[in-house]
């Protein structure tokens, strides 16, 4: 397929290292640390690059900073605007805090709470939040016409010279900290913007590195377009990975992407869930979904890395603690252990103990359960969410169900009725 004619721009390292220094006295150098539990498990030396502890607690001040301090003085007295799910709104906050500049941040009205609060911390006084639309993509459009009105400067997340030399410090840390060659470089995709920097500093530094781009499953704007060979817009995606969900990843970041990733994989929402979960009870370290992304792609990859030195990027740790209960929904539908059903329960006196005792496994458990008495009715259905130990056991318990009349319909795999459940 004949590729797409984009705009032409390759970070270069001159420009990397100027990055550098301009974002040196307000960016943390985070951790390079041994995982030694993924290393055991994949037989490789695991590296997790740390940008969760940064000080905004992602990797995204890097490239804001860097950015809004190349503004020229009457760029900064006339302001900036940006759109963003959240961390690189925390990054221009913090920049036009630190700089005194005004600020107009526009966020998708489903951004978790806890990120527009942390926006507003960092900016105090020279930040307005406005909430608008119901993905980035809504979110910057917006934000750019009221851009173009009041004769700003837009700050793009991601497709902008000065954001991808910022992000691409990241690589020049990561090279200064290891002590071995790197193999494998694992790095979180959504618009685009930290591969394609990470692209620049080891096509200059450590050529032979394989980069591996990571996207959710179902927001793959970056793999559709490579595929397609020109930019798509996918016309919806799940918005659940909110730091890597965009609809259209940038021409800038494209045409790098396209040329210098060795591949871009995908992962399930649910696989990533299971990933903050494992980090959070295991290695007590607090992710955000797209922070996630590079540990929850190794499984795909674990021939490939044996023996190999790996570093997976921990971009972010912006994760509100009240979306704990819909992770740990995602990670037990993708095991195959969640499942719902509509049950028929006979109107008589016993039938719900009788499903307790005799239908469900000594193992299973009941986690949802919605029911109305129908009067007029010998059966009356009921909505039951069943949690299992095995996924084994799931195909016994619907021929129990069905031996005794209790199965009305399984919902798991009926996503128009799913949705209202999940």
């Amino acid at each position: 397929m004949k590729k797409e004619t984009v705009e032409r721009y390759f970070p270069q390292i001159v420009d990397i290292y100027q990055a550098a220094k301009t974002i040196a006295h307000v960016v943390e150098e985070t951790p390079l640390q041994q995982s030694i539990r993924y290393s055991k498990k994949y037989g490789a030396n695991i590296l997790l690059k740390r940008e969760d502890l940064q000080r905004v607690r992602s990797y995204k001040i890097r490239g804001a900073f860097n950015k809004i301090a190349s503004l020229s003085r009457t760029q900064l007295q006339k302001g900036v605007v940006c759109a963003s799910a959240g961390n690189h709104a925390q990054g221009v906050a913090f920049a036009c805090s630190h700089l005194q500049v005004k600020g107009t941040i526009y966020m998708p009205v489903v951004t978790p709470k806890q990120k527009i609060d942390q926006t507003k911390m960092f900016g105090e006084e020279w930040v307005e939040v406005v909430l608008e639309g119901d993905t980035f993509d809504d979110s910057n459009k917006a934000a750019q016409q009221f851009c173009d009105q009041e004769g700003k400067t837009f700050v793009h997340p991601f497709d902008d010279e000065k954001i991808i030399e910022g992000q691409a410090t990241v690589g020049l840390e990561i090279l200064q900290q290891s002590n071995d060659p790197i193999d494998y470089l694992f790095v979180p995709v959504g618009g685009g913007g930290l591969a394609s920097g990470l692209c620049g500093t080891f096509q200059a530094l450590s050529p032979k590195t394989k980069i591996i781009g990571v996207e959710p499953l179902g927001a793959p704007s970056m793999k559709k377009s490579i595929q397609e060979g020109r930019l798509v817009e996918l016309p919806q995606i799940d918005k659940f990975i909110d730091g890597a969900a965009v609809q259209k990843v940038g021409s800038l970041t494209y045409a790098i992407c396209m040329e210098h990733l060795r591949d871009v994989a995908t992962v399930p929402e649910g696989k990533v869930c299971q990933a903050i979960l494992d980090l959070y009870n295991r290695d007590a370290i607090v992710v955000e979904p797209a922070g996630a992304l590079t540990i929850a792609v190794l499984d795909d990859f674990a021939e490939e890395i044996k023996g190999k030195n790996v570093v997976c990027i921990v971009s972010g740790s912006n994760n509100d603690i009240t979306r704990t209960a819909e992770i740990k929904e995602r990670a037990l539908l993708y095991a195959n252990l969640k499942h719902y059903f509509i049950v028929r329960f006979p109107q008589r006196p016993g039938a719900l103990k009788e499903f307790v005792a005799e239908i469900l496994g000594p193992d299973d458990d009941i986690t949802h359960f919605e029911y109305s008495k129908k009067s007029s009715r010998e059966n009356a259905p009921a909505v039951v969410g069943i949690e299992l130990k095995s996924s084994e056991d799931l195909e016994p318990l619907i021929q129990r169900m069905k031996a005794r009349h209790f199965f009305g319909d399984y919902l798991n795999n009926k996503p128009d009725l799913f949705q209202y459940l999940v």
